[in-house]
């Protein structure tokens, strides 16, 4: 087997529960994420890890521990993991920043590999820092099962990157609810897809959940 890529995107908070706007801010998992992250943990105990590498931000960490605690593991900190920080949209819905921010709203929705949130960073300045610590990983070990646990438009962009797709398409293309496990293997010909947004190892109650 070679070198296999595990992304997972961290359980509900009240933003992700609300679909509005959480990059740099750093709030707790809800008690339906916790029980995410206890679900994740449970269903991937069993797997052979070779190490795992984490946001450093409280809802990722927080995610991660589950499984840390179930196979003695440290988590690998990460700054290139961090979500995507949206600057004054911070904690706004959707409509309140297309009130506020309107213009800014609209380029951004166009293409956001090049068009920053209000104050915030662009896709092409996630997917710098975030393939850093791809190819981190990718010198540092050349088989073995690899869990990366991070955010929902950094795994997007994440995903873009390695598969070849415009990054600025990231919010078009690719599907990363809370709590997914998305699944790349680094194969003779490039990164291939073997996964993407899977969450069976949640109930159907906390699949269900409102929220993004």
């Amino acid at each position: 087997m070679g070198l296999m890529l595990y992304f997972l995107r961290h359980g509900q908070t009240v933003y992700s529960r609300s679909n509005s706007y959480c990059g740099s801010l750093d709030p707790e998992l809800t008690a339906e994420g916790m029980e995410m992250a206890q679900a994740f943990g449970e269903a991937y105990k069993s797997f052979p890890w070779t190490a795992i590498f984490c946001s450093p931000l409280l809802r990722t960490r927080t995610t991660a521990k589950p499984l840390c605690d179930a196979i003695g593991m440290e988590m690998q900190l990460r700054d290139g993991l961090k979500e995507i920080t949206y600057g004054k949209w911070e904690g706004l819905s959707p409509e309140e920043v297309s009130l506020q921010f309107h213009d800014d709203y609209i380029r951004y929705l166009a293409d956001p590999g090049w068009n920053a949130p209000t104050g915030g960073e662009r896709a092409v300045d996630i997917a710098q820092r975030s393939s850093a610590v791809l190819e981190e990983i990718e010198q540092t070990y050349k088989t073995g099962n690899i869990l990366v646990v991070s955010h929902k438009a950094t795994i997007r962009i994440m995903l873009c990157w390695l598969l070849g797709i415009d990054v600025g398409r990231f919010r078009d293309r690719i599907s990363a609810p809370v709590a997914s496990v998305s699944v790349i293997e680094y194969g003779v010909h490039g990164p291939l897809l073997h996964a993407l947004g899977d969450r069976s190892h949640l109930s159907d109650r906390l699949r269900n959940l409102p929220g993004t």
